[in-house]
């Protein structure tokens, strides 16, 4: 039980040797914290002993308090209502008793029926449309326990070893290894391919989903919570280069191959990318320069040409490399996977923007040496693959895009609640209900979009979703940027300064505002994706008997 306080016991601890304080009727001692303080000791003397609540949250985030609070707290006053205990957890063989009708004789649902009828729990903060509305018990088609569990697991762990870090790891411009490490650990890198979870690659087993449940909507559920991190360089650092450079390598390498590097990469010990766009082939794929000519002795492609723009490159020791093979244009593409242990390849640092901690990399490849066993797919057919993979990359996008909108509302709401102005709260200015409103109709529209093609892509085969997908993830993606970029705006203009300044408590809102460019831009920019959306469904229907 948490030792409880009045305030006239906080108000006794008021001493540079014995400093209380309190932020949020929440008490914290931080007599030993003076030397730590980035603003000083004299500032924590001025509330020592004091409720400093508008203080610190003038200053500092969530982040912060996350970070600090199982050290520092040593109680709560006694006017903060208990948290309510926690709901007993469902058995599973529970079922919920309908209102019958005495006068209506109707057969039981069968437990399988009722539990797919029934809503979820509600989960987390329940700030409306903060969340996908299935955490607010909201029925859904899509989600079951297992979703529910997963979430559960992966916001734990984002909560207690990610937010209070993310804006350290930023400013540095990399996140710990061990960080990367856990991903693996935790079998959400053998998750992240678009595919069934590969149990027979890895005895690693996410803890909370059975490999046999796992369903692309699990896979949705790790990228969306780590992205409540709401910094696009630490989602882009656990995902980015993993994310679309792995699924070619496990989908069309040869099984030896696979076979030999997959233990690594799904445990998070070395890391892939992929290196497809060059200094003058961005979404005009077809027209890249990078070149592998077959040695002599027909053993060996040798590599040589640049690539920029690549996430992650720096560290990775796995490059999934799109190159030319054959005669102009797409039919003279194929992929191989290069290994930095050949020599010849050089990665640098590339400052960009947004997305610091991703480790964006402009790369040299001089005369390496591939074993003709590492080509994935057939010689100059890696169009195909590249193509299926996009699918796989926009929705990725999408995901991260729409969660970082809806950090944004959040944030912002929270904050409407909190600031001053005008001898009123900010969510009590109508313009700043209308923002938020126009936020919260994107997001949820884009969403449900999301969660329909996402089963789409469960339920069709690869191909097929290459060819009826392709224009509508394309729009999407689209549509998912541009809300994420209006977000942001709306979040910065109710934050005002306090969004144009790093760290604080507009610190997520200052973040992703430099981040958006790395959404619109990679993996096909808007115009390109709104043009190739109708371009392609027009293809599509043609095939399927438009009558036009």
């Amino acid at each position: 039980m948490s030792q409880r306080y009045s305030t006239a016991d906080v108000a006794s601890h008021n001493k540079p040797d014995n400093l209380y304080i309190i932020i949020d009727e929440d008490v914290y001692d931080l007599t030993t914290f003076g030397d730590d303080h980035p603003g000083g000791k004299k500032i924590l003397q001025r509330v020592a002993g004091k409720d400093a609540s508008k203080q610190f949250w003038k200053y500092h985030n969530e982040g912060i308090l996350k970070k600090y609070k199982s050290r520092l707290q040593v109680g709560s006053l006694d006017t903060k209502a208990a948290s309510p205990p926690p709901p007993p957890a469902k058995k599973e063989n529970d079922t919920v008793k309908p209102e019958v009708d005495p006068g209506v004789v109707a057969p039981m649902p069968t437990a399988a029926a009722q539990e797919e009828a029934e809503a979820l729990d509600p989960y987390g903060d329940l700030i409306p449309f903060a969340d996908p509305s299935w955490y607010q018990s909201y029925h859904s088609p899509y989600f079951d326990q297992t979703h529910a569990a997963l979430r559960d697991e992966v916001r734990q762990w984002v909560e207690e070893e990610i937010m209070p870090n993310v804006t350290e790891w930023e400013e540095a411009k990399k996140v710990p290894d061990r960080i990367y490490e856990q991903m693996g650990e935790r079998g959400y890198l053998a998750g992240l391919l678009g595919m069934h979870y590969p149990k027979h690659l890895t005895d690693i087993r996410v803890k909370s989903v059975p490999p046999e449940k796992w369903d692309l909507f699990h896979e949705m559920i790790i990228t969306d919570e780590i992205s409540r991190s709401g910094s696009g360089g630490f989602v882009w650092n656990l995902i980015g280069g993993y994310g679309i450079g792995g699924p070619p390598l496990f989908k069309f390498g040869k099984k030896e191959l696979i076979k030999r590097i997959a233990p690594d990469l799904l445990s998070g010990k070395k890391r892939i990318c992929l290196a497809i766009t060059e200094p003058d082939a961005g979404s005009d794929v077809a027209n890249l320069t990078c070149e592998a000519k077959l040695s002599e002795d027909g053993k060996h492609y040798i590599v040589n040409g640049e690539k920029k723009w690549i996430t992650n490159g720096i560290w990775c020791e796995y490059f999934t490399v799109a190159v030319r093979t054959g005669g102009e244009g797409m039919n003279g593409v194929s992929v191989l996977l290069v290994e930095r242990s050949a020599g010849g390849v050089s990665t640098r640092r590339m400052d960009c923007q947004g997305v610091w901690s991703s480790g964006t990399t402009y790369i040299t490849f001089e005369d390496v040496k591939v074993p003709v066993e590492n080509l994935i797919g057939k010689e100059n057919q890696g169009f195909k693959v590249i193509m299926t993979n996009f699918n796989h990359e926009r929705i990725g996008i999408v995901i991260q895009s729409l969660r970082f909108a809806r950090v944004c509302y959040e944030e912002s709401m929270k904050y409407a609640h909190k600031r001053k102005t005008f001898g009123k709260r900010l969510i009590d200015h109508p313009v700043i209900r209308l923002k938020l409103a126009h936020m919260a109709r994107q997001i949820e529209s884009s969403y449900n979009w999301l969660e329909n093609l996402i089963y789409q892509c469960e339920k069709m085969g690869e191909m097929e979703a290459m060819l009826k997908l392709g224009g509508a993830i394309a729009s999407l993606k689209a549509q998912s940027t541009t809300t994420f970029e209006f977000c942001a705006r709306e979040a910065s203009q109710i934050f005002g300064g306090l969004s144009y300044s790093r760290g604080g408590q507009g610190a997520k809102v200052e973040r992703l505002y430099r981040d958006v460019r790395a959404y619109a831009i990679p993996g096909g920019s808007e115009e390109i994706m709104l043009d190739l959306s109708i371009r392609q469904s027009l293809r599509v229907h043609k095939a399927l008997g438009m009558k036009l």
